[in-house]
């Protein structure tokens, strides 16, 4: 009796939810106490068997309130703590003229993806790369240069050391 009253509640759960994902883990846990196994529900949901046995298990510990799930977990970085603190510092303070690459100024996402496959072997596309910026806390923006305010020796001095071959009309 108690387990219809059970699947009588998490199908009404599933009436009122609007979330997609909640109503597959309410729709798992309905199949489940109907008596249905788990390689079974995991072939039917297309999820692993360890995914099934983790909704299951924090229905039963929490209730619906199990299921709800605050973040999408994501996949997991392929950089260490460890590798991206050493990529902000490069980036932070280095040119990419400074690690090997030819004429840059400044950063790119495309510098940066380049810079990571070649230093640590994995590939990100752009997207990803702006992704893992943004979870390090750094921004991208445009430089700018305001050369009004800039004193004009100094200026006169940078040219005549980044192009000694402009020859002076």
């Amino acid at each position: 009796m108690e387990n219809k009253e059970a699947i009588t509640r998490v199908e009404e759960r599933m009436k009122s939810t609007k979330d997609r994902r909640m109503y597959e883990r309410l729709q798992i846990v309905r199949l489940r106490l109907k008596g249905m196994p788990v390689r079974e529900i995991a072939t039917i949901t297309c999820r692993s068997e360890k995914t099934i046995r983790k909704y299951i298990h924090a229905y039963e510990k929490e209730g619906f309130s199990g299921l709800i799930m605050q973040f999408s977990p994501g996949r997991t970085s392929r950089l260490t703590k460890d590798q991206r603190d050493e990529l902000k510092r490069v980036i932070v303070n280095q040119v990419p003229a400074d690690v090997g690459f030819t004429a840059r100024f400044n950063w790119t996402l495309k510098l940066i993806a380049d810079y990571i496959e070649r230093t640590y072997g994995c590939q990100y596309s752009l997207r990803g790369v702006s992704k893992l910026m943004e979870h390090m806390d750094m921004s991208y923006t445009k430089p700018t240069y305001v050369l009004a305010a800039a004193d004009p020796e100094k200026q006169k001095q940078f040219v005549e050391e980044t192009f000694p071959a402009i020859k002076k009309g």
